[in-house]
């Protein structure tokens, strides 16, 4: 793994909130599940829907990043080949061959998860810095294909997508409606990421991550492993940009760019490599922050670069990352501060044994 690697994989929080067996093991992780659940389910009575839609896509997006690179240890620079490219697959389909929207969807995430095997065959023979890379070159590529097709529209891409009934029953042309749509396909895609973060494929996963040689030793097919882990990555991925093209119904160039590339590793550095809930927060940092600095024009980059190099100095876990760690020395301080309570009251009768009670929490001390 490259230092670049080391240093994203690092920022992993040692415990987190996602750690578990299930959803349901621990009281903690379902109270999170139902926290979230009902914040976001309420969240339209408070914020704009389409906002708060595009905030899901874009957390859908960032989420299928850090499943490969939090998880697997798979550093891609052109992750937006899979986001536009299935919103150009959605958007045409919808468009030209005025197909049915939940088929126009699963054609896009299909067209991804093709992509993704296609573009994983040749990028995991390679680690680090060389599978960055080659990442990188191919989606550069993809770009450029899409821009000399006739049927991506070029410079103008695809708009005017039309927003056809769901399954020919819900009107997901109301915004709020399309909310809850886009917030159900979310709520799957965290509970898929979740189980497989804490099933034993998920456990290999970090063992090839942390280890590779050793992984190897032991007789697992790292190759298939981490394919496995790319391809639906692509796929949450796709589906995110199939969402997106829902949303405000147009694919563009800006779609398959290195710059959306950059953007979902941003979302995922400030909410927290390998954590769950991170990229939901990292992603709304950065709308947030963008909707923030609209005022500024074309000082608005260098503003949004001082504030992201700012957060990452001061949490260089991520959001949910910083968050786990603090919670962890709460816990830590309590039965600290339990012994010493105890020594205290033992002291009062026995005072020779008050200094050994005091000292003995402090030798074993981290």
């Amino acid at each position: 793994m490259s230092p670049l690697s080391e240093t994203l994989v690092s920022a992993a929080p040692v415990v987190d909130v996602t750690q578990g067996p299930a959803l349901g093991a621990r009281p903690r992780d379902t109270a999170l599940f139902v926290g979230l659940l009902l914040v976001l389910a309420l969240a339209p009575l408070a914020f704009y829907p389409i906002f708060l839609t595009k905030l899901l896509c874009f957390g859908l997006f960032a989420m299928a990043f850090n499943l490969l690179v939090g998880q697997a240890g798979l550093l891609s620079f052109g992750h937006a080949m899979f986001f536009g490219g299935s919103a150009y697959v959605t958007a045409h389909a919808l468009k030209a061959w005025a197909l049915p929207t939940e088929v126009a969807i699963v054609l896009g995430v299909g067209f991804s998860a093709v992509l993704g095997l296609l573009v994983g065959l040749v990028s995991i023979r390679r680690q680090g810095i060389y599978f960055a890379m080659i990442t990188l070159a191919l989606a550069q590529m993809f770009f450029y294909v899409c821009v000399g097709l006739p049927q991506t529209g070029g410079d103008d891409g695809i708009n005017a997508v039309p927003r056809r009934a769901l399954f020919s029953v819900i009107p997901i042309a109301d915004d709020r409606v399309l909310y809850y749509v886009v917030l159900a396909c979310f709520l799957a895609s965290f509970l898929l990421v979740y189980r497989v973060v804490h099933s034993p494929y998920g456990q290999v996963l970090r063992a090839i991550r942390d280890n590779e040689a050793r992984a190897v030793s032991l007789g697992y097919q790292v190759g298939r492993y981490k394919l496995l882990a790319f391809v639906l990555s692509a796929a949450l991925a796709g589906l995110a940009g199939s969402l997106k093209v829902l949303v405000f119904r147009l694919a563009t160039l800006v779609d398959v760019s290195w710059s959306t590339s950059g953007e979902v590793i941003l979302m995922a550095l400030v909410g927290g490599i390998g954590t769950v809930v991170g990229p939901l927060l990292g992603a709304a940092f950065m709308l947030t922050l963008q909707s923030a600095l609209q005022g500024l024009a074309q000082w608005m980059p260098v503003a949004q670069g001082v504030v992201f190099v700012v957060a990452v100095l001061v949490l260089p876990r991520g959001m949910a990352g910083t968050f786990g760690v603090l919670r962890q020395r709460s816990r830590a301080k309590a039965p600290a501060a339990a012994s010493a309570g105890m020594a205290s009251h033992t002291g009062s009768k026995y005072p020779g044994r008050a200094t050994k009670a005091l000292m003995d929490p402090l030798d074993t001390a981290p």
